[in-house]
């Protein structure tokens, strides 16, 4: 099952389980209240009227009764009374109050009920027989209806009827029917219960909606999660960068930000791995020529041989070292996630600067170095890394141009929405152009040009370069915000740097 179903369905039985136990004690104590309320008025009503009928009741003879009284004339004046009230939307059409007295031996001398009981004993009933002990008196009895249905039951509360001396002389018990107030409790609970299952309703919606937007963070986290797993790991933010990492609030994005960290440590440590793996491989080819070497000198040589195997060493670790410092150098530059402190710059001037150091190595090489730069091409950027990069595209130059060829070196700018390669004034980036005229690039070299570890061979002496010179280049690009393009040239190759423009 879906985590939102699950969800949804918890929600669903809590708010349900809430709402009905809610409902049931809501409505579990309506009808006692009502009883509360109701018993409450006719305790006040039986004392009020118990007053009232003490003068009569002291003034009747004995053995007789209230007929005739004023009192008696005064109930009897109120059950006639018409009546239209209209008490919160019910309409109140009789009066139904019941009022009897007894003597003090608990003999009827007065009832107004519909069928009077003059002359009955009621000295056992409980209203009675209690108030004549001097205890609080009171009883519920059954109509003619089911024993069981409240509604059809009557309450009696009685208040003692007292003399001159405040001794007992008889009761006076007042009688409400339930069915008359059971409108009132039923209407009180169809509210009760329309207004608890809104109130359902609403919990439900807003259970929908807690769910939808918890699975929809979890979804979103889940996505993240299976785009990383996904993603080819480098070690490199280019490779993040496509994956931004989920906003989310509270704990989940601080799950989703553990888990971010936690994929660009996997990511750089696969990309040490594939990185040791390739430096690896790299190295046994001069380890081997050095292994070699080394071993023939041990043997009796001439003095030329000798110096040749001396000499070869020499190269084999020399280009072991440099494969070091190389993968030193891009280990560190994929380590970072961008320039820290940006500095102001010429390009032109870096161009320029770094074209001197190499003009030795284009003399010894016969090569002729043409340059377009202007005065000034000013970038944001750290001056050692853009060193670097234009030294490793020199160097690459310097390796595959042949011999009396010519590598033109420009600096120009373009703008956003020009051709690539077409300078435009107020334009939005610089491009350095290094072309060199050697054989280019076959055809199944492309996709991998400018991976490390991956070259062509070198026209001068035909040995592959190690393929981390380009690789280095790019970097530096990306990490300024910039890019590195590689085009034939026809031939040659033609090696662009786009940077930002400031």
């Amino acid at each position: 099952m879906h985590l939102g179903l699950r969800l949804f369905f918890g929600f669903f039985l809590l708010a349900g389980l809430a709402a009905l136990v809610l409902l049931h004690v809501v409505l579990s104590e309506v009808k006692p209240s009502v009883r509360e309320v109701m018993e409450d008025l006719l305790v006040d009503s039986a004392h009020v009227l118990a007053d009232l009928a003490a003068p009569h009741v002291a003034a009747m003879p004995a053995g007789g009764t209230l007929e005739g009284s004023g009192f008696a004339a005064a109930v009897s004046a109120y059950a006639q009374r018409p009546v239209q009230a209209r008490i919160w939307g019910l309409d109140k059409r009789s009066l139904d109050l019941r009022v009897y007295v007894t003597d003090a031996r608990g003999r009827v001398v007065f009832d107004s009920g519909p069928r009077p009981e003059l002359g009955a004993d009621y000295s056992r009933w409980r209203d009675v027989a209690r108030t004549l002990r001097g205890e609080y008196g009171a009883r519920y009895t059954p109509g003619s209806g089911a024993p069981a249905d409240p509604a059809d039951a009557t309450m009696h509360v009685a208040a003692p009827v007292l003399g001159p001396q405040g001794e007992r002389l008889g009761v006076l018990a007042v009688a409400k029917p339930m069915a008359n107030v059971q409108q009132f409790i039923d209407r009180a609970e169809r509210k009760i219960l329309l207004a608890g299952m809104a109130l359902f309703v609403a919990s439900l919606v807003i259970g929908l909606v807690i769910t939808a937007w918890a699975v929809r963070s979890v979804r979103r986290l889940r996505t993240y999660a299976q785009q990383a797993q996904q993603a080819t790991p480098t070690g490199s933010p280019e490779a993040a960068g496509g994956l931004p990492v989920p906003s989310l609030p509270g704990e989940l994005g601080e799950l989703a930000r553990a888990m971010a960290q936690m994929r660009e440590r996997l990511d750089n440590r696969h990309a040490v791995e594939q990185a040791m793996r390739a430096l690896t491989h790299e190295l046994k080819s001069p380890l081997t020529a050095i292994q070699g070497a080394a071993e023939l000198l041990h043997e009796p040589l001439a003095e030329a041989d000798r110096l040749r195997f001396v000499a070869q060493i020499g190269e084999q670790a020399e280009r072991a070292r440099e494969l070091v410092d190389r993968q030193l150098e891009l280990s560190k530059l994929e380590s970072l996630r961008g320039i820290d402190r940006p500095a102001a710059l010429d390009l032109a001037a870096l161009a320029r600067e770094s074209l001197l150091a190499w003009q030795p190595t284009f003399e010894q090489r016969g090569l002729d170095a043409q340059v377009d730069v202007p005065a000034a091409a000013p970038v944001h950027g750290d001056a050692a890394q853009l060193r670097l990069a234009l030294s490793n595209l020199l160097a690459n130059a310097a390796d595959f141009a042949p011999a009396g060829s010519a590598v033109d070196l420009a600096v120009v700018r373009v703008a956003p929405d020009a051709p690539r390669g077409t300078a435009a004034p107020g334009a939005g980036a610089w491009h350095l152009v290094l072309r060199d005229r050697g054989p280019g690039v076959p055809d199944y070299a492309w996709p991998q040009l400018g991976a490390r570890f991956f070259s062509t061979p070198r026209p001068r002496d035909g040995r592959k370069g190690s393929g981390l010179g380009l690789a280095i280049v790019r970097r530096v690009a990306e990490l300024h915000g910039g890019s590195l393009r590689l085009e034939p040239a026809s031939p040659g190759l033609r090696a662009t740097l786009v940077l930002p423009a400031r």
